[in-house]
C-alpha cells in the first residue's frame, strides 16, 4: 500500500491513523459502538471508503496446538463487533485473523 517503514522493522513506530488512496488504516484504536467502548480491541482496521468496506484484523500468536481454538475464540469474540460496525457505519464488515 506504499507505507513508509524503517530498515529495521523492530524500530518502526507506525502512525495510528494513515490515509492512502481512499483507504484508512488504523491500529491500536478503541472501537466505540453506540455507547460502549470495547476494552479488548481489534488490532488493525482497514476502511475502504470507495468500496464501503471495513476489515477488522485480529492478531493472535498461539502455540501450534492451540491454533484452531484461538481462531474460534477470536471469531466468536468479535462477531458482535462485526455486526455492530456494519449496522452503525453502513459498510460491509469482516473479521480477519492473522
Amino acid at each position: 500500500m506504499g507505507l513508509q517503514v524503517t530498515d529495521k522493522y523492530y524500530k518502526h513506530i507506525p502512525e495510528r491513523v494513515v490515509n492512502i488512496n481512499g483507504t484508512t488504516i488504523m491500529w491500536d484504536i478503541l472501537v466505540i459502538t453506540g455507547q460502549t467502548v470495547l476494552a479488548n480491541r481489534i488490532d488493525i482496521i482497514l476502511h475502504d471508503k470507495k468500496e464501503k468496506t471495513r476489515l477488522l484484523i485480529a492478531i493472535a500468536i498461539p502455540d501450534d496446538s492451540n491454533v484452531n481454538t484461538k481462531e474460534a475464540e477470536k471469531l466468536n469474540k468479535n462477531k458482535d463487533l462485526e455486526i455492530e460496525v456494519s449496522r452503525m457505519w453502513k459498510v460491509r464488515t469482516k473479521v480477519c485473523l492473522l
